[in-house]
Parts: C-alpha cells; structure tokens; sequence
C-alpha cells in the first residue's frame, strides 16, 4: 500500500503543477492531495503541524487566485466589464488557443470588456488588459511555489523507501 501511495503521491504532485498552469485543475489542491498520499504511507516522516500549514497555505493560495484578478483590475482602474472579460476572455482562451489562449485570453478579454463598457478609453482598456496579464502571471507563479514546494516535501519524504522498493524488486 505503502508503494501505491508513495506512486499517487507523485503523481498528483505533478499533475498539481500542470494545473497551476491549466485553469481547468485545481493545482494546489492536487497537489497537497499528493503530500497527504506521503503523509498517510507508513514511513512518513511529515508531521501534523506541517500538514497543517501547507494546508493553509493552500487554502491562501487558491483564494488569492480567486481574488487576484479583480483587485488587479481595480488596481489599474478596470470596471466590473473588464474583470469579466477577463474572465471571459481565460475561459475561451482555453478552448481556442491551449496553453497560448490561457496566457493572452485574459487580455484580450479585458480589453474587450473595457471596450463595451466604455469605446472613448482605448488607452485606459489596455492598461486593464496589462493588468489582468500580470494578475495571471502573479497568480501562476504564487500557485507554481506551492506546488513545487509540495513536490520537493514529498520528495524527500518518499524517495528513500521508494529506492529501497526498486532495490529489492529489481
């Protein structure tokens, strides 16, 4: 059991990473889920306490990305039509344009918004548009931390029972 928890583990640890990036998965999530598979095999050496930080610290980084955007947006004087194109625009983004359509959908979408909302301030939806980009750079980046970070835990918590496993077994 240990063996297929320690192989879950890793596994969730590193689709986690993928969904930092992919807005479809919940990438902080998953990977604490992996960190709770190394915690719950037989030669953890995780400790509550930290189980509970890096879960806060996954509940503070998936509300900061929740909340990220539209304080971007209102930081660089976007309206509520800004915030939800931007929405709009990282939804559709990841149909039309995969990983790309992520990345430039929310500008667009924020630009857009601002358009409709207001077609005298050209200057002013490209600002929002730069900021609903950084608020996707930011909250990327936040989330890629944590995970990685969750990642290098169950690293080091799980590769010594694991080589010993492949050392018998092959």
């Amino acid at each position: 059991m240990d063996v297929f928890l320690s192989i879950t583990a890793f596994l969730c640890c590193l689709v986690g990473i993928v969904g930092c990036i992919v807005p479809v998965l919940p990438g902080p999530v998953l990977s604490y889920a992996g960190l709770f598979c190394a915690y719950a095999c037989s030669y953890s050496t995780l400790t509550p306490a930290e189980m509970w930080l890096w879960a806060g610290l996954t509940a503070a980084v998936t509300a900061a990305d929740y909340f990220l955007p539209g304080y971007m947006a209102k930081l660089f004087g976007g309206t509520r039509a800004g915030m939800v194109g931007a929405t709009v625009g990282m939804i559709a983004g990841l149909f039309v344009g995969g990983l790309i359509g992520i990345v430039v959908g929310p500008f667009v979408g924020a630009v857009a918004g601002e358009l409709l909302n207001d077609r005298e301030r050209i200057g002013q939806a490209l600002v929002v548009g730069v900021g609903s980009f950084l608020s996707f750079l930011v909250g990327t980046g936040i989330k890629l931390v944590a995970a990685v970070g969750m990642l290098t835990f169950v690293v080091a918590d799980t590769w010594p029972a694991l080589r010993a496993w492949f050392a018998t077994v092959f």
